[in-house]
């Protein structure tokens, strides 16, 4: 992997959002050391995802976010979570409901794995919500909720809109969790199938630990120096 002037920051992860695993391999090589930290999700699953998770792991030193949000009955979620523990990985994300957090956890007893418990997907808004029968209320206070059950019932950390960090944060469940947000992009760059978003710079000042981007990266015609443009943000806050 190439080196970079910019030492890489975890605050950052990329999304490895592409087809297949030899294409996610070709562009962690692409950025090199500008990123120390990936997140490989349900897209890739059959495309060599795991593969590619540990050896990024394993040979490049990469931290790992595998973003599976899995959703079952508590032994099925234990299960799927134990074997995945065996990799090594970094954060994993599960539904919020505090039953799947509570098997997901049971499952990661023993291993460094992060539970992280998804409270309202970044691309759904009241519309959506209202189309899937759930419960009535303004999108954030559903958020919050969700993350303060979420976190009662032992998540280590919240996947959230950056829009709904701060009132995340300020729950005394949060204390010493960790929150993660999709939805972060550049000053400038396209929403893409986002509707709740922000800048990394106002991520960070809403108390968000770890920040996923994705596109905005990897379509760029330089993704390590896009990774770098947004390191260097960070940097300078």
């Amino acid at each position: 992997m190439t080196q970079t002037q910019t030492p890489a920051d975890d605050r950052l992860i990329v999304a490895l959002d592409v087809p297949n695993a030899l294409q996610g391999l070709e562009l962690a090589e692409k950025i090199g050391d500008a990123v120390s930290f990936y997140k490989i999700g349900l897209g890739m699953l059959t495309g060599g995802g795991m593969a590619l998770a540990n050896e990024l792991k394993q040979e490049h030193g990469k931290r790992i976010f595998l973003d599976m949000k899995l959703f079952d009955i508590g032994q099925t979620v234990e299960n799927a979570v134990r074997g995945i523990a065996q990799f090594d990985l970094d954060f994993l994300t599960v539904h919020g409901d505090p039953h799947v957090v509570r098997a997901a956890k049971q499952g990661a007893a023993g291993s460094n794995l992060k539970i992280l418990g998804v409270t309202i997907l970044t691309s759904l808004d009241r519309a959506d919500l209202d189309d899937g029968m759930m419960v009535a209320g303004d999108v954030p206070d559903l958020v919050v909720e969700r993350a303060d059950r979420a976190l009662d019932a032992g998540a280590d950390g919240i996947i959230c809109s950056p829009n709904e960090a701060a009132a995340i944060r300020a729950l005394p469940s949060s204390d010493g969790r960790l929150i993660v947000t999709p939805g972060v992009r550049p000053a400038g760059s396209a929403s893409d199938d986002q509707k709740r978003i922000a800048t990394p710079a106002s991520a960070v000042a809403a108390g968000v630990d770890h920040m996923v981007v994705g596109r905005p990266v990897w379509r760029a015609e330089d993704p390590r120096a896009a990774a770098q443009a947004i390191v260097s943000e960070l940097r300078g806050l």
